[in-house]
């Protein structure tokens, strides 16, 4: 179904450019975009090649969700196990995470400057909220029953939290993981909007100031293929570590 879907919104896409029925500035033909990809492929576009500007958004992105994985899930672990960590984290976490990361980007360039910090760190915030939140919302779901039924057995605290709590918390961070990368991607755009000379937001950016919508589509694709890899990858490792989910 998901291939048919694909075919059905490629089609479309044939069908509306090959009757004229929207301008070529509007919406290029995918011959077009094609064209444009394999010419920004071999000749680069704004000073980069297409692999530079793919690294750099790649390192800014993985970067900032390696960085909010590390910090947000043992914060969302704490959230979830402990009220005085709830009481401390929960207000700041829910009072930015409804901004949008432009709110408080000109913040972040006047305390940090316009470097790769900023740009990173920017990612770094839009992330870190639903995968804490996530994390927290895991440990929260787990049975007291399951927990009860550790301590009878002996276990320590620590081993409580790593095996019984962390374990079935699990389903919820990855999912937190997954929603995750995907606003890092979109705030990706936003991130590199400042003194950037390469990545595919900058790309896409400096394209639309010169109406190349060629290049646009050909960036938005690129940066959709990206974030659906990780995506598919995230399933998988979903699938091989947590390969109970969604049994009864």
């Amino acid at each position: 179904m998901s291939i048919a879907t694909v075919a059905v919104l490629v089609a479309g896409w044939f069908l509306i450019t090959g009757m004229h029925w929207v301008k070529p500035l509007f919406l290029p033909s995918p011959q077009a975009v094609y064209a444009k990809f394999i010419a920004v492929a071999s000749d680069g576009f704004a000073n980069s090649t297409l692999a530079e500007h793919v690294v750099a958004s790649l390192l800014r992105v993985f970067g900032a969700f390696a960085l909010a994985c590390a910090t947000a899930i043992p914060v969302g672990v704490m959230m979830g196990v402990s009220r005085h960590a709830r009481g401390v984290f929960d207000p700041p976490i829910e009072f930015y995470r409804p901004l949008p990361p432009l709110a408080y980007l000109p913040l972040i360039i006047i305390w940090f400057g316009i470097g790769e910090f900023s740009k990173i760190f920017l990612i770094y915030l839009a992330i870190f909220a639903p995968l804490a939140i996530a994390a927290r919302a895991g440990v929260r779901s787990v049975s007291i029953e399951q927990i009860h039924a550790a301590y009878s057995m002996g276990a320590s605290r620590t081993q409580v939290v790593t095996h019984v709590i962390l374990k079935s918390a699990l389903p919820e961070i990855f999912t937190g993981m997954r929603i995750g990368i995907g606003v890092g991607w979109t705030t990706l755009v936003a991130a590199e909007m400042v003194a950037s000379t390469r990545g595919l937001g900058f790309m896409v950016l400096n394209a639309a100031e010169f109406l190349a919508s060629d290049v646009v589509i050909m960036g938005i694709i690129v940066i959709g293929f990206f974030a659906l890899c990780f995506d598919l990858l995230m399933r998988y490792l979903e699938k091989a570590m947590v390969p109970w989910k969604g049994r009864v």
